[in-house]
């Protein structure tokens, strides 16, 4: 867990927590407004794992991709220490060893500090110096695993950690569930990672606020909806929204499961990304909603959002 400098919070947050996380850090400092978003979920209290797990496996390491804009590499105080982080030249000879700790639930969806924004199972990362965005390759030195992740986030600020990884990413390294881990950070200059393996074009969706009938057909079965949904009336339940398409249909796949309702993905551009918002719907009366609500929520997920189309 982490805080942070001059960051907009958002008003999303994703799951109810199992329990707390075993590692402690102070309330983050946050600066502005809510962000107002389709994907609001109840907050938790506390910073913690989901209710629920996936095959981080399936999930792909961040793809290092050369940065055209500007970096955020100004210095910033927090607690009142000012930090001094690293020219972009500077950064590319970055190589330290130290604590990794991890952050989850209380800071899904919410912006980073770099404007992005934050999935719990994203591959992705905070640092107090590196400049926004960078690429690092972490190695648990217990295990000798690795990942490669994107900073856009600062942090840790909290005894003598050197990163906070996302939980999927410390899910990757195997040291989620002990809460840090003695790593490896070394910086990726995008550039010659590329020049090495190939320049790797990444897929893009389409963003659209409701699935058409083709979207329907593909990632539903038919439970008597209608075939548009853009024709069909009625209230949707949202229980989720990843930036990870992977672990959007890992969740979708598991509702398919348990649920005998139709079930989609609703991708939604945000500040440049896309959201992948997993709903149910459509629902036809407030009655049957909330019955519903109750079937996801004992499935371990929380409380779905009611929305409309």
């Amino acid at each position: 867990m982490r805080a942070q400098p001059c960051l907009w919070l958002s008003a999303s947050a994703l799951f109810l927590l199992l329990a707390a996380c075993v590692h402690h850090s102070p309330e983050p400092i946050r600066k502005g407004d809510t962000l107002s978003s389709p994907a609001d979920f109840k907050r938790p209290q506390q910073d913690g794992k989901p209710d629920w797990q996936v095959d981080v496996a399936k999930i792909p390491d961040a793809v290092p991709q050369p940065h055209n804009g500007t970096y955020k590499n100004a210095p910033y105080q927090v607690f009142g220490k000012t930090y001094y982080p690293l020219s972009v030249p500077a950064s590319l000879n970055y190589r330290e060893v130290g604590l990794a700790s991890w952050y989850g639930t209380q800071f899904h969806s919410k912006q980073t500090s770099n404007g992005e924004i934050f999935d719990l199972y994203g591959m992705t990362a905070a640092h107090k110096t590196l400049p926004l965005p960078s690429y690092v390759r972490v190695t648990n030195l217990a295990n000798g695993k690795n990942v490669i992740l994107r900073v856009n986030d600062r942090g840790p600020f909290h005894s003598d950690r050197i990163i906070d990884l996302s939980y999927g990413a410390a899910m990757k390294l195997g040291y989620a569930e002990d809460g840090v881990a003695r790593v490896q950070v070394e910086v990726i200059d995008p550039k010659q990672w590329q020049a090495k393996h190939g320049r790797l074009v990444l897929p893009k969706v389409a963003a659209n606020d409701a699935p058409d009938a083709a979207q329907v057909a593909a990632h539903t079965p038919d439970y008597g909806a209608k075939k548009n949904l853009h024709e069909a009336s009625g209230l949707y339940l949202q229980v989720a929204a990843f930036l990870s398409l992977q672990t959007a249909e890992q969740l979708k796949q598991r509702l398919s499961q348990s649920l005998s309702v139709p079930i989609f993905i609703s991708p939604l551009a945000i500040d440049g990304q896309i959201l992948h918002r997993i709903r149910l719907g459509p629902i036809p009366h407030l009655d049957d909603a909330k019955r519903l609500q109750q079937e996801v929520e004992r499935l371990g997920l929380g409380l779905p959002l009611v929305v409309r189309p």
